[in-house]
């Protein structure tokens, strides 16, 4: 079973990944794509912010 410590890397490298496809879909104007992402964004966004990890930093959407 993971620790928090794993789960919280693995979780800042996937929003960091989901905030870089979305920022492409955006350019690309995929308003279906940015949409699908922005969920998987959000439910990070919540649980880093759980885990106690500042994500001001690391979020490049600011939505």
């Amino acid at each position: 079973m993971p620790n928090s410590a794993e789960i919280m890397s693995k979780s800042i490298e996937d929003f960091v990944k989901v905030q870089r496809r979305m920022l492409l879909a955006r350019q690309e104007n995929a308003p279906k794509t940015y949409a699908d992402l922005k969920e998987e964004y959000i439910s990070l966004k919540v649980l880093l912010s759980s885990l106690g990890v500042n994500v001001t930093e690391l979020d490049k959407i600011k939505e």
